[in-house]
């Protein structure tokens, strides 16, 4: 009694504390964290701290320089710059402080200089990590510098010579597209800041055509550069960009693209059955000559064998350098590093293979952290479920890789360091062949005891050419308990895409931090209760380090994070921690409220290019929002001040409708579940009465349910309206149905009290999706998302609205008896009847039309 009275106090000691500061910050019921002034590259700040200080002489820039708080503003290839060649910065400097076009000053000075020209472009790149590009395009451009000159200088800068001979980067054309399965990249060149082009696309077939999002200026390219989502595979499309400078029409192009198939072509001479060409050990497609081609892959089919590492065997799977290969439905234990291996290889599918028991344990431990033996110097890290090193092109979906034999340290001993479930590297030797990853509808779990490292992993990810590179999408996944991150971005993000995932249980979410280049995006994401295995957490994203590792921008979009630390936050990458971000439309709920703690936004460095439109952000130990950003027009969605909504939220699931106004509406992006409908047209098909009908049960086919149905004794009724369950016992019964956000469900209840789950489901497949699941009743812990049976031995009619948690096709009924410990001599009984799904018919108001927008946010089905 005594603790909960000292935790009151406490919790009413922060809410006064708030309410203290509310009074001198704002006039709303929105706390955040006094501002400070917006990061700019390191020309601005010194400039604009030059000229705050009416400094006007190297005599007295000298001593700035070295400034603490100077020093501390800058990332740590500028601060060596200042240091090696101070003279060189002040001449620059003063330069550019009277020069009314900085980098034109700049360039101007430099063409002056004879001996010292590669130490002078060192320093203003330095001065320049995000706008450097365009700085080394404008002195190439130059006949007073040579190219040698730049290129020596730019690599002491940490520039990349490759982006700027020539300026297109990627390329020689004027433009990429890049599709995938479900998506499609699309990247113009030779392009300048003030370019702007509008994009529409449809389908072959189609008249109509649909608003894409505005492609984003790319600061390394020189490029316009964006994603088109939510496509149909394998369909022709065509793509209208409008562009324009300055406002003024420059031109309208069409361009064609089809997307990728579900299924790469096989050639039938080179299909192989596993038993048939397995001989124990290693499975090494090098060594068997295993190889497709474009117009005809290799297809390697599980049929029961399991490929079994031995001892010695670095993986259980070594795919090598041969390309056009396809694994389906192979499972896979032991490899002393990985389950699958590749090495510089291209057109890789891996589908349907369970990959597990690979990788070190420990027989060492110094500091806390595991190694081979006691001889061995090298810590056990990055062993693998799928490595496939420096290799492009790859689709791996629905695998499930688990239980490795070793497990990763926490961070209480410093950076985690053991096992992953996937680690990436996408830089292939052949340009056209780099990153283009689908990795989608998989599994990648550890366990509490037992973590990964990253549950996804990217290699070299300090680096442009590291992790993802671009043009990949993640998406449909289920990512679950990492002592680090859950999945790692970092490095190359040129449309990386991470979507419609559900992540659990890491020390953060989805790590970004860098981006080397974008533009990036991370949507419909539901990220909810983190931590790693001391329940320790940082954020949900991890931003940071554009001003040393330049420079992209991430999109985040209609996430729900629901978590106990902070939703986006920033971490140093080399000492700076600034990040660039376009966040919208988004759900941030956090639990816990401290220094460092519970911020919706934690932006330290409040980088002006950042952007935040109409995001809920809620924290719920102090019942206001927290935020550490630069808050501008629109900064928060109206229901941040609404307490008794962010409850709903907290119950809804992996997905809530959230109401927005028609102008927040992101264009391709947010799926539309009601704009304007009228009535009329949301009314369904009913009985003759205007009452819904029910389900019939006896013409559906019925199986037992994932791997639940321990004693399966079912029985239903002759006309097919109720269906009863005994004992332990989950029954999936074929139904399809198209669910809405106002889809309802009738059902009637009778049971006989006993069961740790009495409840229904709604799914698309033959595994157990939680958040699917409505619990009715029962005395297992369960998300409260469904209505609730309080009657014992008397029926209940349920009614509850199924569309405000689950939306889309369904194609199968679940019904639900879970008592994994029925022994007793009173078997657990219930029968569900009167089996109603149906959409509510209301009558149009006199405007005939919803007043708001309802978008999905989190995870889309």
């Amino acid at each position: 009694m005594q603790a909960n009275l000292s935790s009151n106090i406490r919790s009413k000691s922060r809410i006064l504390f708030v309410i203290f500061l509310l009074i001198g910050l704002t006039s709303c019921s929105i706390f955040y964290a006094p501002v400070k002034e917006p990061a700019q590259q390191p020309s601005q700040y010194l400039l604009h701290e030059i000229n705050k200080k009416q400094l006007t002489s190297t005599a007295q820039l000298l001593p700035f320089f070295k400034e603490k708080n100077i020093l501390k503003a800058l990332p740590k290839n500028t601060k060596k710059a200042l240091k090696k060649h101070p003279k060189i910065a002040a001449d620059l400097l003063l330069t550019m402080s009277k020069s009314t076009d900085s980098q034109q000053g700049a360039i101007q000075l430099i063409e002056r200089q004879k001996k010292q020209q590669s130490n002078y472009i060192y320093v203003a790149l330095t001065l320049f990590p995000i706008d450097g590009y365009r700085l080394a395009e404008k002195l190439a451009q130059s006949d007073k510098i040579r190219n040698d000159t730049i290129t020596n200088a730019s690599l002491r800068a940490g520039f990349d010579p490759a982006l700027i001979f020539p300026a297109t980067a990627a390329n020689d054309e004027e433009y990429r597209i890049v599709p995938l399965m479900e998506s499609a990249s699309i990247t113009l060149y030779n392009q300048t800041q003030n370019s702007a082009a509008e994009i529409q696309f449809k389908a072959q077939g189609e008249s109509d055509w649909q608003p894409g999002l505005a492609l984003q200026w790319e600061p390394i390219q020189g490029a316009l550069s964006g994603s088109i989502v939510y496509l149909q595979p394998d369909t022709d499309y065509t793509i209208k960009v409008t562009l324009s400078e300055n406002s003024e029409l420059l031109s309208v192009q069409e361009y064609s693209f089809t997307t990728r198939a579900e299924a790469p072509p096989i050639d039938p001479s080179k299909i192989y059955y596993l038993s048939d060409i397995y001989q124990g050990g290693q499975l090494n497609l090098e060594a068997l000559g295993i190889e497709g081609s474009a117009t005809g892959w290799a297809k390697i089919i599980g049929d029961g064998v399991t490929v079994q590492a031995n001892e010695n065997d670095n993986s259980a799977i070594y795919i090598g350098r041969q390309n056009y290969v396809m694994l389906e439905n192979i499972n896979t234990k032991g490899g002393e590093r990985y389950g699958i291996q590749g090495y510089k290889t291209h057109h890789v599918w891996i589908k349907g293979c369970d990959i597990s028991a690979y990788g070190r344990v420990a027989n060492e431990y110094r500091n806390g952290k595991g190694y081979d033996t006691i001889n061995n110097t090298g810590l056990i890290n990055y062993d693998s479920g799928i490595y496939l090193e420096r290799s492009g092109v790859v689709v791996i979906e629905d695998c499930e890789i688990h239980s490795p034999n070793g497990k990763a340290n926490s961070w209480e001993v410093g950076h985690p360091s053991g096992p992953n479930a996937f680690l990436i590297w996408g830089k292939h030797d052949t340009e056209a062949y780099s990153g283009q990853y689908i990795v989608r509808n998989n599994r990648f779990y550890g366990t509490p005891e037992n973590r990964f490292n990253d549950v996804i992993e990217g290699r070299s990810n300090f680096k442009r050419s590291g992790a993802f590179v671009r043009d990949s999408a993640i998406y449909n996944n289920y990512l679950a308990y990492a002592n680090d991150d859950l999945i790692e971005i970092d490095g190359g993000q040129a449309n990386v895409l991470v979507y419609n995932n559900e992540m659990t249980q890491g020390y953060c979410g989805i790590s970004t931090a860098p981006n080397t280049i974008g533009p990036s995006y991370i949507f419909h994401n539901y990220i909810h209760d983190l931590g790693d295995e001391r329940g320790k957490e940082w954020t949900a994203i991890k931003m940071g380090g554009i001003m040393t590792r330049p420079a992209g921008i991430t999109n985040v979009f209609e996430n729900l994070i629901i978590t106990n630390r902070n939703a986006i936050a920033a971490s140093k990458v080399d000492n700076d921690d600034t990040f660039w971000v376009n966040a919208v439309n988004n759900i941030f709920i956090t639990r816990d409220y401290g220094s460092q703690v519970g911020y919706g936004i934690y932006d330290k460095q409040l980088y002006a290019q950042s952007t935040f439109k109409n995001n809920v952000i809620y924290n719920t130990d102090v019942d206001t929002p927290v935020v550490k950003a630069t808050i501008g027009d629109d900064f928060y969605h109206p229901m941040s001040e609404q307490p008794e909504e962010i409850n709903a939220i907290t119950q809804a699931g992996a997905a809530y409708q959230l109401n927005i106004d028609q102008r927040f509406v992101i264009p391709n992006f947010s799926l539309v579940q009601s704009t304007n409908a009228t009535a009329d047209a949301l009314a369904q098909e009913t009985s003759a009465d205007n009452s819904p009908a029910p389900i019939y049960l006896n013409a559906a086919e019925v199986s037992s349910f994932d791997n639940q149905d321990s004693q399966g004794n079912y029985e239903i009724t002759p006309e097919g309206s109720h269906i009863t369950l005994y004992g332990n016992t989950w029954k999936s019964l074929t139904h399809s149905d198209i669910i809405s956000p106002d889809t309802m469900v009738d059902v009637d209840v009778t049971h006989n009290g006993l069961g740790e789950i009495i409840g229904m489901g709604f799914e698309t497949d033959n595994a157990l999706t939680n958040w699917r699941l409505f619990k009715f009743f029962g005395s297992q812990a369960w998300q409260e998302n469904g209505p609730k049976s309080t009657q014992i031995n008397i029926t209940e009619t349920l009614t509850f609205n199924l569309g405000q948690f689950v939306t889309g096709s369904i194609n199968r009924l679940v019904f639900t008896l879970d008592d994994d410990d029925s022994q007793g001599s009173v078997v657990p009984q219930v029968t569900f009847g009167n089996i109603k799904i149906y959409e509510p018919i209301t009558e149009p108001d006199v405007a005939g039309a919803y007043e708001d927008t309802k978008v999905m946010v989190g995870v889309v089905q």
